[in-house]
């Protein structure tokens, strides 16, 4: 009934497994943070020049997301489908982290969602260096995380008392995100076997204390 397709035919079926699941979760991610943003620029942001910073980081991320989709559709994947599995565990992510006010969402934005990121730049270790590099460019976070950390500071600069409520919301949303990654790499076994490479219980130990590091690292840089 079916027509016989070669396997050549088919680009992503050469790839390492669970490929398509993480290219699939970063374009997702990338698309919702460029409509969160989005969103907080126009309700949270304080000044029109945080505004404009923000909006202009949103684009970046649609840029992201755009890359991204085009590699799946080159692969030979549906992008829709590739995506289409983690929408409701970074759809739910978003609702229950979302912020009250400017610098609640400017440590979301460095903090939630680095550590978050973090799970897939180390799942791309173990790939090809071509999807590795991609998923290295989507990532880079360098003008996002300036952005962030400049106005936290100088936000607990201006009223010290917020660093401990704001300690507390990065801890949550540490909970938050790691919760979700175990959710979305439980959801699809494929992806989960790109965070170890056969050392099993050893990667596991390196890989969270790869998180923590990275953690401690911006929360620092907040200094919180």
């Amino acid at each position: 009934m079916f027509p016989q397709i070669r396997r050549s035919t088919l680009p992503f079926m050469n790839e390492s497994p669970g490929v398509v699941d993480l290219l699939g979760v970063l374009a997702y991610a990338e698309l919702s943070a460029y409509a969160r943003m989005t969103e907080d620029a126009a309700t949270l942001a304080p000044t029109l020049a945080d505004r404009a910073a923000l909006s202009e980081l949103a684009v970046t991320e649609y840029a992201h997301f755009r890359l991204l989709r085009d590699r799946l559709a080159r692969l030979g994947a549906d992008p829709d489908e590739a995506m289409s599995p983690f929408v409701g565990a970074l759809d739910a992510w978003h609702a229950q982290t979302r912020p009250g006010d400017w610098l609640q969402a400017l440590v979301k934005t460095y903090v939630g969602d680095g550590i978050a990121l973090d799970f897939y730049r180390e799942a791309a270790r173990h790939l090809d260096p071509s999807i590795a590099e991609l998923v290295d460019e989507v990532l880079v976070d360098e003008e996002r995380s300036q952005f962030a950390v400049e106005r936290v500071r100088a936000g607990i600069q201006a009223a010290p008392t917020k660093a401990g409520r704001l300690a507390l919301w990065a801890r949550r949303l540490v909970g938050e995100a790691l919760s979700q990654g175990q959710q979305v790499a439980s959801a699809r076994p494929e992806l989960a076997t790109l965070l170890v490479s056969g050392e099993g219980a050893a990667d596991i130990s390196r890989l969270f204390a790869t998180l923590t590091e990275a953690h401690n690292k911006r929360m620092a840089a907040m200094g919180l």
